[in-house]
């Protein structure tokens, strides 16, 4: 699984499997949050396995699906909450990462500005500049 850092404490990635979260608890995370509906795929763990496995590696889960390109406030304000209570590292996942990194500039728990937040998304290998318009400044 590749799991792309954005922050020290913040990453994204694809779907992982419940097998791999002992993995990825021993290397520090200790939040976990899922961007994908239920059922959106065929192969794709469900929710309540993958709050189980990460519950049993000692991660807490949080489900906040988003899916069609639809950033509804209410997201975007559930995001934000986690990311800024969380207590350690923090895994936001979805099918490919990017719905996990737009929903975090979108929260901009950091407080940077439009420019720094598509500069640290391209870093990280994701396009966010079409998302300028709503981020602000």
């Amino acid at each position: 699984m590749k799991i792309t850092p954005v922050t020290d404490d913040f990453a994204v990635g694809p779907q992982p499997r419940p097998e791999d979260l002992p993995a990825l608890a021993k290397a520090g995370f200790r939040t976990l949050i899922c961007n994908r509906p239920d059922g959106e795929e065929s192969d794709q763990p469900g929710v309540a396995d993958m709050q189980a496995a990460a519950e049993s590696s000692g991660m807490a889960f949080h489900h906040i699906p988003v899916s069609g390109g639809e950033f509804p406030d209410s997201a975007i304000d559930a995001f934000g909450r986690v990311r800024s209570d969380a207590d350690g590292k923090v895994l936001a996942y979805c099918r490919t990462g990017t719905r996990a990194i737009t929903l975090d500039a979108l929260a901009n728990c950091d407080r940077l500005c439009s420019d720094a937040l598509i500069e640290r998304a391209r870093e990280a290998g994701y396009d966010l500049s079409a998302l300028r318009p709503r981020l602000g400044d």
